[in-house]
């Protein structure tokens, strides 16, 4: 199991470009299987999600081209079906949860789908209702191999119709709009999720031949077409990414520019940030943040402390609260973190109270964090990343403290964020990865 050994107290400045969206990367190779013409991405991130994804195309029978760093060519022409029977597929998909996306594809387009119960982050139960209950509505039927820990997905031939998501679920949406572009008839998703990234699903669908009305919105329709063209898409800047840059450079920066984050898709998130009282200059499409010898968090009208809760776009992405507690640990006030959508995300906490940090965990939800002002600076310790999102925090915790640090299981951090040690060393960090 590798590890990073963390040398803390460094400040960090320069330029720093985000990756592509490994979100929204997922979506994506999932629907290039709707074709059997070429579909050209670009900006596609180098990290073990994503890697895997394409791995799993490419063992189902997708051609797969690599023109460049981040860019690549699919043509599912030729798909093998009967590996999706296979205990390898079987095996592949269950440690990995974009495989689920493979489901509305492959059921629009062959009539047939079968994936494990899907992988990915322990923060908590993931269920996966959303999924199937729009692929009945589909007129799908959904059949569960206890045996084999499997799930059975058929059709002859799926038709439109109108639902209302039990969850505004963002996988659960972009597997349900995939495969309603190839039924028959008019689809209706209402509680949609509407993330940037399944708006530039949408727009890639359209540019193949797909109808897609709504996009932007919560209320999605879907007019059914016979078949999907090859088209070019650019994933977009990954948005985790850039908040987790503008945390890092509020907590152990010299000033740092962050490029090309493309500001109108990051919603709320330097908003948020600001009402930590850290700023940020825009110019263009750049950020950059200075450095911060103090920033305080804001308060509420009436007085009550700030609270920074997670919520369906265009509200507060859950993948940054991790980051939002860590850097709370060193502003000046206290801040309640409500993470409402996972029960076992916050639980990573004991390790940055362990670094001395002046946390409460209330319950699996809620923590409230009373920031040092950097009057009393973390300590170096020994964690384990538990997943992504605690890992890069707990990364950046480590940055910022005194003492050489070691994180170990950054597998975790490698599937969400690509060649990271290199990329924050260029800045001036002291990261050395060790391989055992």
């Amino acid at each position: 199991m590798s590890s990073f050994r963390i040398e803390g107290g460094y400040r960090l400045s320069g330029e720093i470009t985000p990756q592509g969206a490994k979100n929204e990367a997922l979506q994506v190779l999932c629907a290039v299987l709707l074709t059997d013409q070429p579909v050209r991405i670009t900006n596609i991130p180098d990290i073990a999600d994503v890697n895997n994804q394409i791995q799993l195309l490419r063992q189902i029978g997708v051609k797969v081209t690599r023109h460049a760093k981040g860019d690549f060519t699919f043509q599912a022409d030729a798909l093998d079906l009967t590996f999706l029977e296979g205990d390898d597929f079987l095996s592949c998909s269950a440690k990995l949860r974009g495989s689920i996306m493979f489901v509305g594809p492959l059921l629009a387009r062959y009539g047939k789908a079968l994936v494990s119960k899907p992988g990915g982050d322990k923060i908590g139960r993931r269920r996966v209702d959303t999924h199937f209950l729009g692929m009945e509505k589909l007129g799908a039927q959904v059949t569960y191999d206890a045996d084999r820990c499997l799930f059975r997905i058929e059709a002859q031939q799926l038709h439109g119709a109108w639902m209302l998501l039990d969850e505004a679920s963002v996988t659960g949406t972009a597997n349900i709009i995939m495969a309603a572009t190839l039924a028959e008839g008019t689809t209706t998703i209402y509680n949609a999720a509407c993330e940037p990234y399944i708006q530039q699903l949408c727009r890639m669908l359209n540019r193949m031949g797909a109808r897609i009305e709504g996009i932007a919105s919560n209320l999605l329709t879907i007019y059914g077409v016979d078949h999907l063209g090859g088209t070019q898409h650019r994933v977009l800047p990954d948005m985790i990414e850039v908040g987790s840059f503008i945390g890092m450079a509020a907590m152990c920066g010299d000033g740092i520019l962050i490029k090309d984050v493309n500001f109108d898709d990051l919603g709320i998130i330097p908003y948020t940030f600001e009402r930590m009282g850290i700023q940020m200059a825009r110019t263009g499409d750049d950020l950059y943040v200075p450095r911060h010898e103090h920033y305080e968090i804001e308060s509420f009208r009436d007085g009550s402390f700030m609270t920074f809760a997670d919520a369906p776009w265009p509200g507060l992405t859950p993948d940054l609260l991790s980051v939002l507690l860590v850097v709370a640990t060193q502003a000046n006030g206290t801040v309640l973190i409500h993470q409402k959508m996972f029960e076992s995300r916050l639980f990573f906490v004991d390790k940055l109270i362990d670094m001395g940090a002046q946390i409460i965990l209330c319950d699996p939800h809620r923590a409230v964090v009373v920031g040092h002002d950097h009057k009393l600076r973390l300590r170096a310790s020994r964690m384990t990343s538990p997943d992504i999102r605690a890992g890069i925090a707990l990364l950046i915790a480590a940055m910022s403290a005194e003492g050489t640090s070691t994180i170990s299981n950054i597998g975790q951090i490698d599937r969400g964020y690509e060649n990271i040690e290199h990329r924050l060393n260029a800045l001036g960090a002291h990261i050395t990865r060790i391989n055992s």
